[in-house]
């Protein structure tokens, strides 16, 4: 099991000690959560990409660490982009940079 970081020991706190209480959604808020999962897991479109073999290895290794299949994890990385909520934790993995000497890019350039 990995490391608890600090938030994460502060709800097991909360849990262990019974300070934390089961609550049920509402009818209006169960029927938005279905409506989002609905479209979210729509898939109706098809794309084809080209990869670097390198980066495809490090998706490859990387969907072992996340548990699902690597276009599963593509298509949710794409997902997660678009919706402005990307924020990934960095791979416990070096990444295959093929000895070009890339650099990772930055909104600066």
């Amino acid at each position: 099991m990995k490391k608890l970081d600090v938030f994460e020991k502060d709800i097991l706190a909360a849990y262990e000690k019974g300070e934390l209480k089961s609550t049920s959604p509402s009818k209006a808020e169960l029927t938005k959560f279905k409506a989002a999962a609905s479209a979210t897991f729509l898939k109706e479109k098809r794309i084809n990409i080209r990869l670097s073999t390198p980066d495809l290895m490090d998706i490859q290794a990387r969907d072992l660490e996340e548990g699902m299949p690597y276009q599963t994890l593509i298509a949710s990385v794409l997902h997660k982009f678009v919706a402005g909520c990307l924020i990934e934790p960095p791979s416990r993995l070096s990444p295959h940079l093929s000895g070009t000497g890339r650099k990772r890019r930055t909104a600066e350039g």
